[in-house]
């Protein structure tokens, strides 16, 4: 994780040299990308809950989703989170929020209708490691240089050309070398950005196994889930496809070489990655 983050580092002060050294005026970019992002950011938790049509739920509505969710929070050191239910029947949930205080958990009616107390609580652990772990805000911050050469891109592409200092052949020698340097940029980001948010999918499985004490029950639960998939109608699954990066497990997945543009690691890998944990647990 902290390596992808290194590079990642390196790759976006590579991009701002190249964007100095040739004159470019990003800041109206920058500003805007801060804008797009910025929303993003306070509004993840409003965002996300409407983009699947997620409701709140109070304690009266559902008293033992509610106990749970503060058992484990205060298990986990957290604020109880908000607690969110939507009606669909792909069986998935979700974390989200700018930070502990202002964050929301979300399960779906077939996550809770198919997986049994302690499956549930070990997905439900997993999303409040993601809160714990601060994981919206590394990802907002991780993909801001990404956005802002994303839209170097279209504006030099729909414009022709950026502002640049002087002109001739050095004007679009310039305006050539930001283009490339811009897509090198978002290309490179693409994979690191993907493969920083496989590694916190695997931070946030350790922290569940943790928070539960049972890496087992979040096995189960992975399992369970992803063999119900398979079965779910193709239209139920496109239309939360776009929360794919916040599911616990994507709605659409492959593994092998097609991992790598994923955001989430192959359930293989952290099937494993769990069984190594509990059998770190039990020789303790």
């Amino acid at each position: 994780m902290f390596g992808v983050m290194f590079l990642l580092i390196a790759l976006y002060l590579g991009f701002m040299a190249v964007l100095v050294v040739s004159g470019t005026e990003f800041t109206f970019i920058a500003i805007i990308a801060i804008g797009i992002l910025g929303v993003q950011y306070f509004f993840s938790d409003k965002l996300a809950l409407w983009s699947v049509g997620a409701k709140e739920v109070t304690p009266e509505q559902a008293p033992e989703l509610h106990a749970m969710v503060e058992r484990l929070a205060q298990i986990a050191d957290l604020p109880k989170p908000k607690v969110a239910v939507a009606d669909t029947n792909v069986p998935n949930a979700f974390a989200t929020g700018r930070n502990p205080n202002n964050a929301a958990v979300a399960v779906t009616r077939g996550l809770m209708s198919r997986l049994n107390r302690e499956e549930l609580e070990g997905v439900i652990a997993h999303e409040l490691a993601h809160i714990r772990n601060r994981d919206v805000m590394v990802m907002t911050l991780a993909s801001f240089f990404a956005v802002v050469a994303q839209m170097i891109m279209r504006m030099m592409f729909f414009t022709g050309a950026g502002r640049q200092r002087g002109g001739g052949n050095n004007g679009a020698g310039a305006i050539m070398l930001v283009w490339l340097a811009s897509l090198l940029v978002w290309v490179i980001s693409y994979f690191l950005i993907r493969a920083l948010s496989r590694y916190r999918e695997f931070a946030a499985d350790r922290g569940a196994a943790l928070i539960t004490g049972s890496p087992q029950a979040l096995i189960s639960a992975l399992m369970k889930i992803s063999g119900v998939m398979d079965r779910v109608p193709q239209q139920d699954l496109r239309e939360v496809s776009d929360m794919n990066a916040f599911f616990i497990i994507p709605a659409a997945s492959g593994g092998g070489f097609s991992e790598i543009f994923s955001t989430h690691p192959s359930l293989e890998r952290r099937i494993d990655s769990l069984r190594e944990l509990q059998r770190q647990m039990e020789g303790m």
